[in-house]
């Protein structure tokens, strides 16, 4: 049977110290992140200029922490238009440095700027006529004085009462990171289409790249004005859809009936079997164009607190429908 590990000797299992040490930890790093607000400048523009002119890529290095850090940045800056690629300073030196050409921006993470493996290759990319932009918390630092731009992400503390694991400082490399790769973005114009190409797979993917045509139903229950309810029920039945169109001699679209209309009469006249559809429809229903997003279906049915949506061309002609239903089957809610 298994048993319970006994907590380590010294070990403080309070359940409100943990809650304080937890508030404590955020509310240093939150205070890291705002004073690197505060500290940002023509340095950091300088940056987005030098990345922005190169024909190359930005290469993203460092280690230990700084590593994780780098790595993650590299990913941001791939995936929000800025080509970027991480490598592992201590590979570069055996190797993988003939990654990186005369072309590249290489930016350098280190806290402590006094990285011996970072050090080791930072001649190397700029004998090859690469640029240095060097993240660290320390501006006299070697790796800072190397950097052709430096970015300060000094932070007063770190978090862990020891004052010894990075953890503040990493905050504050991710967060300075982050904010070169948005104002990057915003600087190329990178939009939700552009996005949308960089993360076609799982529901990101589905919710920018799923158009309203793309899910809709073409075949419509359509009615004429003058069907009778009973007739009109059996038509939406059959089109299980919940709703059916009403549509004028001329084809054009007069309005919707649905399972609600079908409520609401009942309620208000009883017996219906002589009356037409276009004396209990909801009129002036509302539509969507088939090249609109399907996320921008499921917020105006959400707005309108409706179920059901027509798809229409530019001139107002029927050419389906979809319901919260379909958007669900497509995974785009």
């Amino acid at each position: 049977m298994n048993q319970a590990i006994p907590p380590t000797a010294g070990t403080r299992n309070d359940g409100d110290r943990a809650v304080t040490m937890g508030r404590q930890v955020l509310e240093i790093e939150a205070a890291a992140v705002a004073a690197l607000a505060r500290r940002l400048g023509p340095e950091f523009s300088a940056a987005v200029r030098l990345i922005l002119d190169s024909r190359g890529r930005v290469v993203v290095s460092g280690i230990g922490k700084s590593g994780h850090i780098a790595r993650k940045l590299a990913a941001t800056f791939a995936s929000t238009g800025t080509p970027a690629y991480f490598v592992h300073a201590a590979e570069a030196v055996h190797g993988d440095l003939g990654m990186i050409t005369r072309d590249d921006v290489l930016i350098a993470i280190s806290n402590s700027g006094e990285n011996d493996e970072l050090l080791t290759i930072v001649p190397l990319v700029k004998r090859l006529g690469g640029k240095l932009i060097a993240i660290t918390g320390n501006e006299t630092s070697s790796l800072a004085q190397e950097a052709d731009i430096h970015l300060d992400a000094r932070v007063d503390q770190e978090a862990c009462p020891l004052n010894l694991a990075p953890t503040a400082s990493t905050t504050a490399a991710l967060a300075l990171g982050d904010a070169l790769a948005v104002a990057l973005l915003d600087a190329r114009g990178f939009g939700a289409d552009d996005f949308a190409r960089s993360h076609p797979g799982g529901a990101l993917g589905r919710k920018l790249l799923t158009h309203v045509g793309d899910v809709m139903r073409s075949e419509v229950p359509t009615l004429a004005e003058d069907t009778p309810v009973p007739a009109a029920l059996a038509a939406m039945t059959l089109g299980g859809m919940g709703m059916a169109v009403v549509l004028d001699a001329g084809r054009k679209i007069t309005g919707i009936f649905t399972d609600g209309d079908l409520r609401r009469a009942l309620e208000r006249l009883g017996d219906l079997r002589a009356t037409p559809v276009s004396a209990v429809m909801t009129r002036h229903p509302r539509g969507i164009g088939p090249r609109r997003l399907a996320v921008e279906a499921v917020e105006m049915m959400e707005a309108n607190k409706i179920n059901q949506l027509l798809v229409t061309d530019d001139a107002g002609a029927l050419l389906g429908a979809l319901n919260m239903h379909d958007l669900f089957r497509a995974k785009v809610v």
